[in-house]
């Protein structure tokens, strides 16, 4: 599990450093900036539910073959999952550049936070159709075993991302000083690259799974496979961005301040739930192959296991949250309502670290079961009906402060944790065909 684990977390926690990075220059431009590269950053999360559904299906299927000992199968998977990922990626692009400006607006931010939001999601989009391959082709990879090679090309992609941020947004190496466009065409640039690099290895036949022009022809039984169960997980997606999306209305009711402290602590977010998405990537490549091999017990095993590692960890990326809340605000902005939100907002992610750990690890496990409609239902028992259904009581009802609305987190990821503990307590999803 750890030897599984660690390379994910290595590579999730240089994204997010790059994502931190990235927050902390256009920090300097100034909190509508800050604000109009977080909505950019949402609507690119939505439109990514579809990629989120193929590698979901891409990693039930090929941990099934790898574990069965079918290497030609794993090895169409991974082609038609290229082939659906770079279609469905092209497919998006054009009709969002279209309605950025309606989109943006749907966060009901001010003038000038649409203006550049606007301004840094078209250029963004460009990075939808490489992003995606990249992703696919790193979660089939993870789904044989092979977590090294993605950490390198992840690595590479990273590098190349941070360097063109700092030129492109401030005007260094003889480039212009574009601002949030300079962020977006640095994002585009790195993913188209690392897209070019996973397919050049792929196709070189030089890792554990082979990419060969035959395996691009469509091959409908598999899409068909990859749709019925990735479906579920890109609605989970959907569903969870559309969520968000309500809950930053209800932040935006408060102001600027709670909108850019909103955008900050996400960033943050994204490095304290490292871990949870790392075992939560192992514990579906383990429980498909133990599941592939006919071992369920080992299975059940396997998802126990990164649950508890998880829970260490997250844990301890809680205290220092909590012990850090501040200074950590602090580096991001020096505007003294925004540096307040924000304190609040981390206090509230370190309380939930540990119900995001069962959250994760044990989502991950369902996920590489194919049982990938019950992680669907607990989002909207969580998110639904326990966060919104609350912040609309704090904001609308009760008229409480800021840290009550980000209180409501709390709440939310209880609920998802419990509902998953429960269902792995059960032998029904290891019955699920695949």
């Amino acid at each position: 599990m750890w030897a599984l684990a660690w390379p994910v977390i290595v590579t999730l926690f240089s994204e997010a450093a790059v994502g931190l990075f990235d927050m902390l220059m256009v920090g300097r431009l100034g909190a509508d900036a800050v604000a109009g590269v977080g909505v950019g950053a949402q609507i690119l999360g939505a439109v990514g539910v579809v990629t989120t559904a193929i590698g979901t299906g891409t990693v039930a299927l090929v941990a099934r073959h790898v574990g069965a000992r079918e290497p030609a199968a794993a090895q169409r998977v991974l082609g038609q999952s290229v082939l659906l990922a770079a279609t469905a990626g092209a497919a998006t692009v054009l009709p969002v550049i279209v309605w950025t400006p309606a989109l943006v607006r749907l966060f009901g931010v001010t003038p000038a936070v649409v203006d550049l939001g606007v301004a840094f999601t078209r250029l963004v989009m460009l990075s939808i159709p490489g992003g995606a391959v990249l992703f696919v082709v790193g979660a089939a990879l993870r789904a044989a075993g092979d977590t090294r090679t993605p950490l390198a090309i992840g690595l590479v992609v990273n590098v190349v991302n941070v360097i063109a941020n700092w030129a492109l947004i401030f005007g260094h190496l003889g480039f212009p000083a574009l601002g949030v466009r300079g962020s977006a065409l640095a994002s585009t640039t790195a993913f188209t690259l690392g897209a070019a690099i996973g397919l050049a290895l792929v196709g070189g036949g030089y890792l554990r799974l082979r990419l060969e022009r035959r395996d691009l022809r469509l091959h409908r039984a598999t899409i068909g496979r990859l749709a019925r169960i990735g479906a579920p997980a890109g609605l989970e997606q959907l569903a969870m961005q559309i969520g968000f999306l309500v809950y930053l209305v209800f932040a935006s009711a408060y102001g600027t301040a709670a909108v850019a402290a909103y955008f900050i602590g996400v960033r943050i977010l994204a490095l304290s739930f490292l871990p949870g998405i790392g075992f939560s990537i192992a514990a579906a490549a383990l429980v498909g192959q133990n599941l592939g091999a006919g071992d369920p017990a080992r299975a059940k095993e396997a998802a126990w296991a990164a649950t508890r590692m998880c829970l260490v960890l997250m844990s301890g990326a809680g205290l220092v949250l909590f012990v850090f809340a501040t200074a950590i605000a602090r580096v991001f902005v020096d505007d003294p309502l925004v540096i307040e939100d924000t304190r609040w907002f981390i206090y509230m992610l370190g309380a939930c670290q540990p119900l995001m750990a069962v959250d994760y690890a044990l989502g991950g496990a369902l996920r590489g079961a194919g049982d990938t409609r019950y992680p669907l239902a607990t989002l909207f028992a969580g998110l639904y009906g326990f966060r919104l259904a609350f912040a609309w009581v704090v904001t609308h009802a009760l008229h409480l402060s800021t840290p009550w609305l980000w209180a409501v987190l709390i709440g939310d990821y209880a609920v998802r944790a419990g509902l998953k503990v429960w269902r792995m307590g059960g032998e029904a999803w290891q019955r699920i065909r695949v």
